[in-house]
C-alpha cells in the first residue's frame, strides 16, 4: 500500500497528471449534471451520436494539420445538436432516427478522411486515442485545461441558474408549456450544453464511451434515490469519485484512462442495483 502511495505521489508531481486529474473530474461532473435530464427524457443516445460527430470534426482538423482542433470540433458539434434537435422533432424522421443517421454518417466519413488523407505515420494509434482516449487525457496543455474550467463552469452555472425550468421541461414538457415556460428554448439549451460537454469529454474517455460516462451515474442513482434532487446529487458524487478512481487506478496499473472510469461506473452501477434489491425487499 506504501509503495501505491509513493508511486501516486511521484506521478503528481508532473503537471500532466494534475491537469489530467483537474480535467477528468470536471468532466465527470458536468456529464452527471446533465445526465439525468438525458435519461430521463429518454434522450440518452444523443450524446452518443453527438460524440460520432465530434469524431469526424476531430478527422477533419487532423487532415486540416490543425493544431488547435477546438476551433472545428466546437462549432460543428454544437451546431450537430441544433439541427439534431430540430430534426428529432420533424414528424417524417425520429428522433432515433436522427441520432442513427447522424451518428453512423460521421463516424463513417471520418474514419474513411483519416485513412485517405492523414498524414500521420499511425493513423490506427490517433483513430484509437480519439476513440478510447487512451493517450489524450495525458497530453493536456495548460491553455486546454483553462477552456476545460470555463467551458466547465458555463455548464454548472447554467444548470444552477435554470434549475427549476430544467426540472419542468424534463418531467412534463406539455404543462411547462402550458404554464408559459419555453420548452423549445430549454431544449435546445440542453442540446447545446451537451454537445459542450461532448466535447470535453472526448479527450477523457473518447468519442465511443462517452455516452457511458453520461448514463451509468444517473441510472446508479436513480436505483436507490426517487427525487429528482436527490438522484442529481447522487450521480454527481459517483461520477467524480469513478473518474478520480479511474485515473489513480489508470496511473498505478497502466491501463487506458477512458475504459477504467467506465468500468468503475459499471462496477458502481452493479452495486446500486443489488443494494436496491434488498432495500426493496425491506
Amino acid at each position: 500500500m506504501s509503495e501505491m502511495i509513493e508511486k501516486l505521489q511521484f506521478y503528481f508531481t508532473f503537471p500532466f497528471v494534475r491537469y489530467a486529474m483537474i480535467v477528468g473530474l470536471l468532466i465527470a461532473l458536468c456529464s452527471s449534471l446533465l445526465g439525468v435530464t438525458l435519461v430521463l427524457k429518454r434522450f440518452s443516445f444523443i450524446g452518443d451520436g453527438l460524440s460520432h460527430v465530434a469524431f469526424g470534426a476531430m478527422a477533419v482538423a487532423i487532415v486540416a494539420g490543425l493544431t488547435e482542433k477546438m476551433i472545428i470540433i466546437l462549432p460543428v458539434t454544437v451546431i450537430s445538436a441544433i439541427l439534431l434537435l430540430r430534426t428529432g422533432q420533424d414528424t417524417k424522421i425520429k428522433g432515433d432516427a436522427a441520432v442513427a443517421m447522424i451518428s453512423v454518417g460521421a463516424l463513417a466519413v471520418g474514419y474513411m478522411l483519416i485513412n485517405l488523407f492523414s498524414k500521420s505515420a499511425n493513423v490506427a494509434g490517433d483513430v484509437c486515442s480519439t476513440l478510447f482516449g487512451s493517450t489524450s487525457i495525458l497530453t493536456l496543455t495548460k491553455g486546454e485545461v483553462w477552456l476545460c474550467i470555463g467551458m466547465a463552469l458555463v455548464v454548472i452555472t447554467v444548470f444552477v441558474l435554470f434549475y427549476n425550468k430544467i426540472f419542468a421541461v424534463t418531467f412534463d414538457e406539455s404543462f411547462a408549456k402550458a404554464t408559459g415556460v419555453k420548452a423549445n428554448a430549454y431544449n435546445l439549451m440542453i442540446a447545446v450544453i451537451t454537445a459542450l460537454i461532448i466535447v470535453l469529454a472526448m479527450n477523457l474517455v473518447g468519442s465511443l464511451l462517452i455516452s457511458a460516462l453520461i448514463i451509468f451515474p444517473s441510472l446508479s442513482a436513480m436505483r436507490l434515490f426517487k427525487s429528482f434532487k436527490g438522484v442529481i446529487v447522487c450521480s454527481a458524487l459517483i461520477s467524480v469519485i469513478c473518474a478520480a478512481a479511474g485515473i489513480l487506478v489508470s496511473i498505478l496499473f497502466s491501463t487506458p484512462v477512458g475504459s477504467t472510469i467506465v468500468s468503475a461506473d459499471i462496477f458502481v452501477f452493479v452495486i446500486f442495483s443489488v443494494v436496491s434489491l434488498f432495500v426493496r425487499r425491506t
